[in-house]
This record gives C-alpha cells, structure tokens and sequence, in this order.
C-alpha cells in the first residue's frame, strides 16, 4: 500500500460500519456481494497456491510460513511487503483508492500465493477446474470465536461485534461475516478427499509446529534443510510475527484497525476461551456445537 492510499485512508474515525448483505445465506460486505460476479469468474491458474482458512483461524500464521518455505527461510525477501500484498485476498473488496484483493491477484505474476475466507461452495469454480492446491487451517470454534470478536471491535471494515454475550449468539447463528464456522469447516473437511487439499489443525500447528510444517513441505513437494526448517519455526511464531510490521497489520492506519482497541496479533494461544465464556455459556456452546457437528468425523481440540 502506497503513502497515497495510506493519506486517503485518514478518514472519519466514527465512520459508519459496512453494510453487509446476505449471498446464499452468507454474511457479506456489500462491496463484496457488489463485485460478486467478478469474484466468482476470478482465473485460477495450475500453479495458484490457495490458503483458507474461517476467519481467525491462524490464516496470517500459514501465510508467513507458506512465504518463507517459498522462500527457503529468507527473512529479508518475506518481509517485502505486507501479508496482505504478498498473498491477495481474492474476495476482499475495499473502497477506492485501496486496490481489491482481486485487482492485486491479475497483476501478480506467476507462481502465486492467494487467501480467501469463502466457505468451499463459495470459491471461484476456476480453483476446482485448474486442480489447484489448498492449505485450509481449521481452528477450534471457541477460540475462534474469541479470536472474532476481538479483531471485530478493532477492525473498522468489518460489523460491530457488540456485547460480548449477544456476539456468542451472533457467532452461533452464523450471522458473522463468511458465515456460520460449523458450515465452514465441515465443508471444507468433506472437499479434502474430493481436491488437492491440505485439512490442517491450528492446534496441531501450535503444539508441534516442525511436525505440521513438515507436512506443508511435502505437500508443497519442497526439501528444505533442518536449518531453514527450524529458521521458519523461529520467525513464524507468535512473538516473532507480533513483532513483524510486515505480518502484523499494524502498517493500516487507525481508520481501518485499531490496535489500541485490541492488537491483530492478540494471543495466539489455545484455550483463551476459558478466560470469557461463563459456564452457563459454555454449556449452552457445547450442546448447540453438539447438535450442529454431530455426523461429521471431525473433531478438534479446546485445549493443549
């Protein structure tokens, strides 16, 4: 992002919040629902490398280590540029003079690294015809949940959260933006036997980052040292990352994520849920979470 953008971007601080519209019952921006018809036509090409992810769910975390295997661990080369010129994120619309997630992926030159939050009957029909690969990371729901509510009190883009008690329902219902977590990630789960998708677990990653890394390289068919390996797992964690300018979001200006409110890079720890949900509100959570993954062999982790 230019200087330019970043003046023209000084706006109002009490802006009003998006407007948001429904496709399909998903919650989006207006501005992507408006663009909609571009998003979905959006050319894959054979050597895209997709990473999706629900929102919060460690997408900024692959990103930066999808960037530095790519890069065979060259610190100065992944901090080229902000995460999110590095990887355009395919459906994100923003308001003039900011270039759309879409404008910067027809620019890029091949092999490119691309993001998206869309549920997997929501992605442009050119990924699945041009077989690209995809690294999806599933996070569990309460620390997702957590994480959301967190970046949508300090990011303007994106709705109000609220209350903390209305959000819980709000984040039940689906009724937060790319829609309802459950959908997500079963839907996701139910295209990895079908597509070239990488089913990652952000707990795994968390608890065992040289294993789950080991797994993107082999996926990525890339042979690294031991060396580089264990560079990606230095400058990729959370400590590192909350201190990267270029990873850490903290380059926006306040009219667009206010890190006084709450940082982007927050916790990044599993199990912060406990720290919010009361008990009755955990219990509530835990028999409609039931009910809405019962079927399904996916199965996630609270706690490490």
């Amino acid at each position: 992002m230019s200087l330019e953008e970043m003046k023209a971007l000084q706006l109002d601080e009490r802006r009003p919040p998006p407007e948001t519209t429904e496709m399909n019952g998903v919650l989006m921006t207006k501005m992507m629902s408006d663009n909609w018809d571009k998003i979905w036509n959006f050319q894959a090409k054979p050597d895209d490398l997709l990473i999706a992810t629900y929102a919060k769910a460690g997408t900024t975390w692959t990103q930066e280590i999808v960037d530095m295997i790519q890069n065979d661990g060259d610190v100065q080369k992944c901090q080229r540029a902000n995460t999110f010129d590095r990887h355009p994120f395919i459906e994100w619309a923003l308001p003039p003079p900011l270039n759309s997630g879409l404008d910067l992926a027809n620019k890029m030159p091949s092999p490119r690294t691309l993001k998206t939050h869309l549920p997997v009957q929501m992605v442009p029909p050119s990924f699945w015809k041009e077989n690209v690969k995809i690294i999806y990371v599933a996070r569990n729901a309460k620390d997702c949940l957590v994480s959301y509510y967190h970046f949508s009190r300090m990011n303007k883009m994106i709705p109000d959260p609220g209350p903390w008690e209305d959000y819980v329902e709000t984040f039940k219902a689906g009724k937060v933006l790319w829609g309802s977590w459950y959908d997500h990630v079963k839907g996701w789960w139910d295209a990895k036997d079908r597509h070239r998708i990488l089913y990652l677990l952000y707990e795994d990653m968390k608890e065992d980052p040289k294993r789950e890394i080991q797994k993107m390289l082999r996926f990525l068919e890339k042979d690294i040292s031991e060396e580089v390996l264990n560079k990606i797992i230095h400058h990729t964690s959370f400590d590192m990352m909350k201190q990267n300018p270029m990873a850490n979001y903290t380059t926006l200006p306040t009219s667009i994520m206010d890190h006084s409110i709450s940082p982007f890079m927050r916790r990044g720890v599993p199990g912060d849920w406990k720290n919010y949900f009361t008990v009755a509100q955990n219990e509530a959570f835990d028999k409609d979470y039931e009910r809405k993954m019962a079927g399904t062999t996916l199965t996630f982790r609270t706690t490490l």
